[in-house]
């Protein structure tokens, strides 16, 4: 497999095993409802930090991610900020911001792709997909990193171009496209979960339509019968419940594709069947010429609305429905903002490039099943949440969302549109916005590293939870199980072959009492509590060798917590 060679690689191969690990400050008033870390979660940090953070919890149990890296186009500023401690590394890293005349921006973009793609790949489920979007600047070289961390170029499973209308290029070729490289953890496992959704609800109203079609004769009492089942059956046909019209070629929606996106396109009248007048024009003229419309009037594929007011419709058929994701979406990209803009009236601004929900919607539809944890770890106003708020509406999923923000903008936009998006946006057009999500959300921080050899000294004891998911992953390469802690026991969880305890409190005069020791009491009561497994104990100290205990054939295992002040041997 071919390699892709960057200035500083050898330094940032592994820099994901040396990053700290902090853990998650919540502040319930900048949330929604009560703090849950296993539920949706908006972290402000450094996103290397934030997503070695999230390991504990979320190794290997995220169902999709969605990431909006920084293009590297020159002229956006980012800065690369790990701390690399390797000499060699440290003076081009020196040389930030990152600009269009910088001879190592190319290098510097993959060094700080590089330790986060990998960590997102320990994220991602077994069966989980990752959906990153690029320009031409990177495209490439994403590709061969993407394949390499991945470990399979089979894994790719293709690259979506995202037309979005937007010319920023220029030189004589107008750009107007980006990408959206999909590649899975495991491909083999993708077809799983891969939404097939999609064909069983398309299959569903071509029989249905079929069926109807063959009892009614009349449009009228077609329509009829056909809209009295849809209205029953409509939360099961989510996500084609646009499909709410019938004739006899079958069941379709209507969709605004006669319009010119972009350009200036063709101009002539549609008179309206009833009133006989021009119907209302889109605003830059249709997409096709004239004999193309009578073509499409005469096969009585066009929807007019009530009277000539309305833009009229070209009919879509289910029938015609791709039910896989496209390798071309055509999509205005400053749709984003006009989005933004509804939900910031106080505004002028509020976001640069941000991506439009239709768009994630789109994606999320295919690849992030009714119970997926969606992970965005480079958030920027929010798009992320947004759309799983959308999806989980339309089909009462239950999908989670965890968002990485380093910004300050994290608190004022990114969690502020979703704080807005949940409560209402009363000034709004859409009756979607205005009347809110049912959800919640944690807004979260990150804390002091925890540095595990002087972590009683005192100044840095971290919640027994936080400790606990930290330790938990350490010994068995999973992720902790929130549910299954029992802190009174002092019970952490089980893998499928270890039971892992911890003796622990917060408080350095209790770390230092004989309570926080590992007892031979202690070791008989858990191993006659649960005898299917050996148990590892986190345990500050202990008054029990090993050899005692492997004399009374218990299958306990003590774990020194690392620390300064109270280390004894008592072998």
């Amino acid at each position: 497999m071919t390699e892709l060679s960057f200035k500083g690689k050898e330094f940032v191969y592994n820099h994901h095993l040396s990053v700290p690990f902090h853990p998650l400050v919540p502040h319930p008033e900048k949330g929604i409802g009560d703090v849950a870390f296993d539920g949706n979660l908006i972290i402000q940090g450094d996103n290397l930090k934030a997503l070695k953070a999230l390991m504990p919890m979320y190794a290997g149990k995220v169902d999709c991610i969605f990431i909006d890296p920084p293009y590297n186009t020159g002229n956006e500023g980012w800065a690369y900020n790990d701390n690399v401690n390797a000499p060699m590394i440290k003076e081009w890293l020196d040389s930030n911001p990152i600009g269009i005349d910088d001879g190592l921006r190319h290098d510097k973009w993959c060094a700080m792709m590089w330790p986060r793609l990998k960590l997102l790949f320990d994220l991602l489920a077994d069966d989980g997909v990752m959906l990153v979007c690029i320009d031409d600047n990177e495209l490439y070289r994403l590709r061969m990193m993407l394949d390499e961390i991945s470990g399979n170029t089979d894994n790719w499973i293709g690259t979506i171009v995202w037309k979005n209308v937007t010319d920023n290029n220029p030189t004589r070729i107008a750009i107007e496209h980006e990408y959206i490289v999909c590649f899975a953890k495991q491909k083999e496992n993708v077809e799983k979960v891969w939404k097939s959704r999609l064909s069983d609800v398309k299959d569903i109203l071509i029989e249905v339509g079929d069926d109807l079609s063959e009892k009614f004769k009349d449009n009228d009492e077609l329509q009829a019968a056909y809209t009295s089942w849809f209205r029953e059956h409509k939360k099961e046909l989510w996500p084609l419940d646009r499909y709410k019209y019938i004739d006899h070629g079958g069941v379709y929606t209507g969709s605004q594709s006669v319009h010119n996106p972009g350009k200036e396109g063709y101009r002539y009248d549609v008179i309206h069947p009833n009133s006989g007048q021009p119907c209302k024009e889109p605003l830059m003229g249709y997409r096709f010429p004239e004999e193309t419309m009578k073509d499409l009037l005469k096969a009585e594929k066009i929807l007019f609305g009530e009277d000539h007011t309305k833009i009229i419709e070209l009919k879509v058929y289910a029938k015609d429905y791709l039910s896989k994701l496209p390798s071309v979406i055509e999509l205005d990209g400053r749709v984003a903002a006009y989005e933004l803009r509804e939900i910031f009236p106080d505004q002028k601004k509020a976001f640069d490039h941000p991506k439009p929900t239709q768009l994630v919607d789109q994606l999320l539809s295919f690849v992030a099943t009714p119970n997926a944890i969606v992970l965005d770890s480079f958030a920027g106003s929010g798009t992320t949440a947004h759309s799983v708020l959308k999806l989980n509406q339309a089909d009462e999923g239950n999908r989670r969302f965890v968002l990485v923000e380093m910004e300050e903008y994290a608190e004022d936009l990114t969690s502020e549109r979703v704080r807005r998006v949940i409560n209402g946006v009363k000034s709004a057009q859409s009756d979607e916005l205005k009347n809110g999500y049912d959800a919640k959300f944690t807004y979260c921080t990150l804390g002091d590293a925890i540095e595990m050899d002087t972590i009683l000294t005192g100044q840095n004891l971290p919640a027994y939870d936080q400790l606990g998911a930290l330790l938990f992953h350490m010994a068995t390469n999973h992720p902790l199980d929130p549910s299954g802690v029992d802190q009174e026991a002092r019970y952490l969880g089980e893998s499928e072959d270890l039971h892992v305890w911890l003796i622990y409190q917060d408080d350095l005069d209790w770390l230092k009492s004989q309570e926080a020791a590992l007892t031979l009491s202690f070791a008989r009561e858990i191993a006659g509590a649960k005898p299917d497994k050996p148990h590892l104990v986190f345990a500050p100290a202990r008054f029990v060798s090993q050899k005692l205990l492997n004399d009374e054939r218990l299958q306990v295992e003590f774990a020194p917590l690392p620390f300064a002040l109270y280390r004894v041997e008592r072998d």
